[in-house]
């Protein structure tokens, strides 16, 4: 358990936490729905978890070792990853039954004003944030660090192509308990977890995860379907 408390275990946690910390506070500060919003617009905190998160994955870039160079994707690759992202954002959407959530969703992030027009730099900020952001970190995090540590806590030893299905497994179900939406999230995470296996690059997760929250994104706005967002 101590290789837990290697530097190269928290330089992935470390983006991860500050996510997670910023989102519990906007959740505090966020109105209850129906109630007046306060002086303090808390859905600026997303865009203060954009600025802070990604800072810190620039601060600890050099030590990413899964994205440096030598680990690009091939054309072949690239591809597949497109389109792994887009059949998950179908699924995503599609697995939105009552049955399939863990709690009541709601529409955490309405990026519109009291006259009810669309306030563009929170969209903005949110969607550079779920589309450009989360992925990175998500999958740093997730797949890159998480899964391979269930395995060996000396986790960069760790061959993506050797993952177990019992890593792959565990990770996912930790996955699902940070969404809502639990049976999409179990879908996206094994997705995104088989897609770096095979193909032995994390840029595949990254860049099917960030395909996913970026068509998402724009369908959410498009649609006004804010309780995926």
């Amino acid at each position: 358990m101590g290789n837990f408390l290697t530097r190269a275990a928290w330089v992935r946690v470390i983006p991860f936490v500050l996510f997670m910390a910023l989102l519990a506070l906007r959740g505090h500060f966020m109105p209850a729905e129906g109630e007046p919003a306060g002086a303090f617009d808390a859905r600026w905190l997303y865009g203060a978890s954009v600025v802070v998160v990604s800072a810190s994955l620039i601060f600890f870039r050099r030590e990413y070792t899964e994205l440096l160079a030598g680990s690009r994707l091939s054309l072949k690759h690239a591809a597949l990853s497109i389109v792994v992202g887009v059949v998950v954002f179908k699924l995503w959407v599609s697995l939105a039954e009552p049955w399939m959530m863990l709690g009541e969703p709601t529409a955490g992030f309405r990026p519109v004003d009291d006259e009810g027009q669309l306030m563009w730099w929170l969209i903005v900020a949110r969607w550079v944030g779920a589309a450009l952001m989360v992925p990175v970190m998500e999958e740093l995090f997730w797949r890159g660090f998480l899964m391979r540590w269930v395995d060996n806590p000396d986790f960069e030893k760790v061959d993506p192509a050797a993952v177990t299905y019992k890593a792959i497994a565990l990770s996912t179900l930790v996955f699902m308990l940070a969404h809502t939406q639990w049976l999409a999230a179990i879908v996206a995470g094994l997705a995104y977890a088989l897609l770096y296996r095979y193909t032995r690059s994390l840029w595949a997760a990254v860049l099917a995860h960030a395909v996913t929250n970026g068509v998402l994104g724009v369908w959410v706005v498009f649609h006004g379907h804010w309780q995926f967002w």
